[in-house]
This record gives structure tokens, C-alpha cells and sequence, in this order.
């Protein structure tokens, strides 16, 4: 009898409970969870002093290994410029078949750039992967210490994150495996006229994805499934406010960019967006009818009445041209074209984009390998 009772008492608990839980899961819609927002951060940053002639360049790899006869002929071009190039202690090993070194080794270098006074900037040689592994070894107070310009792109994107949320702008733009191919392309060119202080103010032509508009904000952003994944890390620079996105992809399906961006959506980073820039999608899929990578994106932007600026030649293309990423940045989106203006003191050089031609081209295998796509 005893145990006949005891067994109805743990039927009647069990029933308890799994009533609650249904009760639990079934509010009705005004008792629907409230998800709060990320919380905002405030971004402001410094500009890095800009180099005159006799200055020192790090070359560094904190992603991928790059050939040392591309460091070499890089060092070549830093020289004909007028710079003195100084390559990473760890720069040219090569661990588990693709890093740069071990983390500590490429956080080493990083540091070492950094810490340097003689040092007035650091070009990367390669992206590919292994940035995110920097993301805790490295703290935003020593990142701001000693402010100079950090040049990359692609794998760099989480380095650009890391030093936006520190409060030092950089520069995404070309790196080493593309400067090994002479620097006498208007990418290269216009890359070290930033570091030397002449600014670019960009005149781009109509795009039909476009979205009319005029917006003021910090440029953050970079390769969308590099920094995605760094969301409410130290490196998220999407956690500002104010923000204008930037934008690029190479060999990417539809599918897994639209899946980035509604990370981003869900994350409130739409939000906090006062207009978009996207830059190249360098052989990205096509597997959905929208047309382009473009017109996907654009789908998602009718509720945040901000404007879109498309076909800036930046990223995994022929023609990458320099932003200033963590500076403060105007967009003007027209019918007739757009202009990207970049806030902050410098000579003002106005840059034409449909007259620049890609006399340097990288053939289409060594571009995926550059980017970690292809073995």
C-alpha cells in the first residue's frame, strides 16, 4: 500500500511539472519574451599619424603563410617608394600546413610592429585565416597605445574590428601577395598616397541596386563572413552606433551570405545603420533568382530607410581601392552616381572610379588560394 502511494506522489509531481512546462511554452503573444538589443558602444577614433619619406613598414603574416619571395618583392616596392621596409622575426614559417606561425608567434609579431616607435605602419602580407584566434590574446589597451596604420584586407577584417573598438582607424587595402606584383596599379598607388596623407574622396557611377540617400557615420566592416562571426567579441566594431556597413565576399554561396546578414538583422547591426556600402562579390554563387548578391541584400533594407551604395571596387577583385576603417565617413547615394567622402584631415584627392583600369590581374586560382578558399 505504502509503495502504491508513494508511486501516485511521483505520478502527481511529474504531472505538475509537465504542466508547467507547457504552460511555459505556450504564452499567448502578449506575454511574448522581450529580447533586449546588444548593448551599444560608443566609437571614436584616432587617425594614425601619416608617414613621410625614410619611414619604417612592418610586414607581418597573422593569418596565413605567405611565399618569402613575395615578402621580398614587396619590400621591393615599399623601398622604390621611398620607405624602409622591416620584415616580422616570425614572418616566413609555416605551421599545420597554412599558419603564419603558432599563435603566439604571429600575436609576437603583431606586438612587436606595434611596440616599435621606429615602426610608423604595418602592411599584412596575406589574410586567408587565423585572425579570430588573435581576438583574446591582445588587449583594445595596448592596441591603442601606439596608433599607426594597419593595412589589410579579407582574414585582416577581424584586425580592422580590433582596433575600431580601440579607437585607431586603418586602412583596408591591399597586402603583400598583390603588391609583390609591381605596386604600379592605382590600388597600390592609392594606398600609399593615404598612408602619406592624401585622402580619397570617391566618385562612383550609378548602380541599379542603389538606394538614394545621404548619411554621416563611422566606416566599420570588412570580408561578411570574417567579421560576422565576431559578434559581441572585443573585435565586434558592429556593436557602435551611427554606423556605415562595408561589405565584400569572394566564392561564396548566396545562401551563406544571406545567412551572415541576418545575423547581422537579428543582432540589431541593421539598426544601428545609417547607410551600407557593398563592395565586390568575387565569384559568389548564383543559386537563387534574385540576380545578384546585390540585389538579395537590398531586400532586407526596405524597413530601415537608409541608402545603399553598391559596386564599390573593394575586396577579392581586380581593383581594391584603400578605406579608412573607425573614420568618420559621408555616403551621398544619387540617381546619377555616388560619392564617398572620408571626414578627416588630409589632402583631398578626388578619385574617378570609372576611370580605373586593373592592368594587374590575379589570375583566378591564385585568388582563391590567396583568400583560403582553395588549397
Amino acid at each position: 500500500m505504502k509503495k502504491i502511494k508513494r508511486l501516485w506522489m511521483y505520478v502527481v509531481v511529474l504531472m505538475i511539472g509537465c504542466s508547467t512546462c507547457v504552460m511555459s511554452s505556450c504564452k499567448d503573444d502578449d506575454d511574448k519574451e522581450v529580447i533586449e538589443p546588444p548593448k551599444e558602444v560608443s566609437i571614436t577614433c584616432t587617425r594614425p599619424q601619416y608617414l613621410k619619406a625614410g619611414d619604417k613598414i612592418a610586414l607581418i603574416s597573422p593569418s596565413y603563410f605567405t611565399p618569402m619571395e613575395n615578402v621580398e618583392k614587396t619590400a621591393d616596392v615599399l623601398r622604390n617608394w621611398g620607405f624602409e621596409p622591416v620584415v616580422g622575426p616570425n614572418v616566413g614559417k609555416v605551421v599545420d600546413g597554412r599558419y603564419a606561425g603558432t599563435i603566439a608567434e604571429r600575436v609576437s609579431d603583431l606586438r612587436w610592429a606595434l611596440n616599435d616607435p621606429e615602426i610608423k605602419a604595418i602592411i599584412c602580407n596575406r589574410g586567408g585565416y587565423g585572425t579570430i584566434q588573435l581576438i583574446d590574446q591582445l588587449s583594445l589597451k595596448e592596441l591603442a597605445a601606439n596608433p599607426k596604420w594597419l593595412v589589410g584586407f579579407s582574414d585582416i577584417s577581424t584586425l580592422h574590428g580590433l582596433l575600431t573598438r580601440a579607437g585607431v582607424m586603418s586602412i583596408h587595402g591591399t597586402m603583400s601577395s598583390f603588391l609583390a606584383k609591381g605596386g604600379e596599379d592605382m590600388t597600390s598607388i592609392l594606398m600609399r598616397d593615404l598612408l602619406l596623407g592624401r585622402v580619397p574622396r570617391y566618385e562612383l557611377p550609378a548602380h541599379e541596386q542603389n538606394i538614394t540617400g545621404r548619411a554621416h557615420g563611422v566606416l566599420v566592416g570588412g570580408n561578411i563572413c570574417t567579421f560576422v562571426p565576431n559578434l559581441n567579441t572585443q573585435a565586434d566594431a558592429t556593436a557602435g552606433r551611427d554606423l556605415i556597413l562595408f561589405i565584400e565576399e569572394v566564392e561564396e554561396s548566396m545562401h551563406n551570405i544571406d545567412r551572415q546578414f541576418n545575423i547581422l538583422r537579428m543582432n540589431g547591426v541593421l539598426s544601428r545603420c545609417k547607410g551600407i556600402i557593398l563592395g565586390e562579390f568575387t565569384e559568389c554563387g548564383s543559386e537563387f533568382t534574385y540576380g545578384s548578391v546585390e540585389a538579395m541584400l537590398r531586400s532586407y533594407l526596405k524597413e530601415y530607410n537608409i541608402p545603399l551604395l553598391c559596386g564599390f571596387p573593394g575586396g577579392h577583385g581586380d581593383i581594391n581601392l584603400p578605406l579608412v576603417m573607425g573614420a568618420p565617413v559621408t555616403i551621398d547615394v544619387r540617381n546619377d552616381g555616388a560619392t564617398i567622402n572620408f571626414n578627416i584631415d588630409g589632402e583631398k584627392e578626388d578619385v574617378n572610379v570609372a576611370d580605373i583600369t586593373a592592368p594587374v590581374q590575379i589570375p583566378f586560382a591564385q585568388r582563391m588560394k590567396l583568400a583560403g578558399k582553395w588549397d
